[in-house]
């Protein structure tokens, strides 16, 4: 068996080989779901409490005197907090688009071949590689 290609399905156990795999490449699958969404937390717990202290007089003026001219000038004088908050908000929304688009399409094939290729690396390093306890116990 070659290590970079999926169980034979001529083995005796392919039924079971290949569900193994298949759920393996799922579990994998999750992880990299569960891996951005805490990306996505912790930007939010980092980056975006700096930008909104940042901008925390321009929030209470908003607070009051609420105009897109004065939201559009409060970001334009402060970048750097524009920037943090941008990154915070596009890094949720691809996240949510890409799960999204698995949950309602399923994964694209070159996302699959790409996810297995990973399981099988991972299962030809064994126990040392990181991911082995959550993907191959």
């Amino acid at each position: 068996m070659d290590q970079l290609e999926e169980p034979s399905i001529n083995n005796k156990n392919a039924n079971g080989i290949n569900s193994s795999f298949n759920q393996q490449v799922e579990r994998l699958h999750q992880v990299n779901v569960y891996g951005r969404w805490f990306f996505v937390a912790c930007l939010w717990l980092t980056i975006a409490p700096f930008t909104l202290w940042n901008l925390r007089s321009e929030i209470v003026i908003l607070q009051q005197y609420f105009t897109w001219v004065s939201l559009r000038y409060g970001l334009f004088y402060h970048p750097l907090s524009s920037l943090g908050l941008a990154v915070c908000i596009g890094t949720t929304v691809s996240t949510i688009v890409w799960q999204s688009r698995s949950i309602l399409l399923g994964l694209p094939e070159r996302e699959k071949q790409r996810l297995e290729k990973q399981v099988l690396k991972i299962r030809q390093q064994g126990p040392t590689h990181p991911l082995w306890k959550w993907i191959c116990h």
